[in-house]
């Protein structure tokens, strides 16, 4: 067993504190990674605080990670001692069913091994994430991090990335479209890069008059205060796709009637309270209403790719391990631009 150095919520809605606990040693086919960065997505922080239920402690969060093989398995084929890789959202599944043989781990019918706060595929073990300095996966669960992309910022690419990516490519969201983002946080700011990157028109539905700029920046050709009904009213029917990134309680309803007929809004952020919704804004224009989760393997490798060619990344914040408390709070007050990632060297 490898000791390995982490901080771990210990308890519900408890701060941060240091831990150590035993990583296995590695199989056949797996990967022993020295972590570098690793990301704070604002579901560390609904997790760590049980906000979504089913919450298990002592937890280290983090499942945006970036590190380098520091030894495989002999059975490993895709890597070598030296590489620099990521480590996503999830570290097995399955394996057996249709979405995992698809491709479609995140959706995968059977055993869907988490980063952190579940279980490995003996359904007792606990996953442990990545505020920690080592972690041991499976090769078929970790992507390459391709030249060009600058380790820290890649980092978020690993859920923020690829949960705005993933939609944007099942429908196929590109040129000729319009394409809102609801919220310019940790999310909506990958989605702005990546939606312009695919050449759609982006505008930005922002409640901070102070983001008008950064919107700019990152790739949105309009900006709107989107404050109440009166604000989006002037939007109606304008959009084929709307990102909802939000992840506080809000109404979908008004946003809806910002979509044409036909038109498609898609949720990747996760309140932890049921939306209001009116049945008329989906039913007058025949709209939609859909999810995502992440993406599979494959698509986030693919994913890594493009962002490469366009010269994608996420824009960071670098901490000490130390300060992850702080950024905690500092998430919650929108207080980031727009995502912290962790250096774990101030961990060894």
């Amino acid at each position: 067993m490898r000791e390995t150095n982490a901080y771990a919520a210990m308890s519900a809605g408890a701060k941060l504190v240091p831990f150590t606990f035993s990583r296995r040693e590695p199989g056949p086919q797996d990967v022993l990674i020295t972590i570098r960065y690793c990301g704070i997505c604002h579901s560390d922080i609904h997790q760590a605080r049980d906000e979504w239920g089913g919450a298990v402690f002592p937890m280290v969060p983090g499942h945006e990670i970036v590190g380098t093989v520091a030894e495989t398995g002999p059975a490993v084929t895709r890597f070598r001692t030296g590489d620099l890789v990521g480590v996503g959202c999830i570290v097995d599944s399955c394996r057996e069913c249709v979405p995992c043989k698809e491709g479609e781990e995140q959706y995968c019918l059977g055993h869907l091994a988490f980063t952190y706060n579940g279980t490995e595929k003996d359904g007792r073990t606990p996953t442990y994430g990545g505020y920690s300095t080592q972690i041991v996966v499976d090769e078929r669960y970790v992507l390459r991090i391709p030249p060009g992309l600058p380790p820290d910022r890649a980092a978020p690419l690993l859920c923020a990335g690829i949960t705005t990516y993933s939609p944007l490519r099942h429908w196929r969201v590109g040129r000729g479209h319009r394409l809102a983002v609801m919220g310019l946080g940790g999310l909506g700011h990958m989605a702005v890069k990546l939606g312009a990157a695919l050449g759609a028109e982006v505008t930005v539905l922002s409640h901070s008059e102070k983001k008008r700029r950064e919107a700019s920046r990152l790739g949105a050709s309009e900006f709107v205060v989107a404050d109440g009904p009166a604000a989006l009213a002037p939007l109606a029917r304008r959009f084929d796709f709307i990102l909802n990134t939000v992840s506080a309680p809000h109404d979908l309803s008004a946003s809806l009637e910002c979509l044409k007929t036909d038109g498609t809004m898609i949720l990747v952020g996760a309140p932890d309270k049921p939306l209001p919704l009116s049945g008329f804004s989906l039913v007058m224009r025949r709209r939609r209403l859909v999810g995502s989760l992440i993406g599979g393997i494959r698509e986030t490798q693919e994913m890594l790719e493009f962002c490469a060619e366009h010269h994608v990344a996420a824009d960071v914040e670098v901490i000490p391990i130390q300060e992850v408390n702080e950024a905690y709070e500092r998430v919650l007050r929108g207080d980031v631009r727009y995502r912290f990632v962790i250096d774990l060297d101030s961990l060894r």
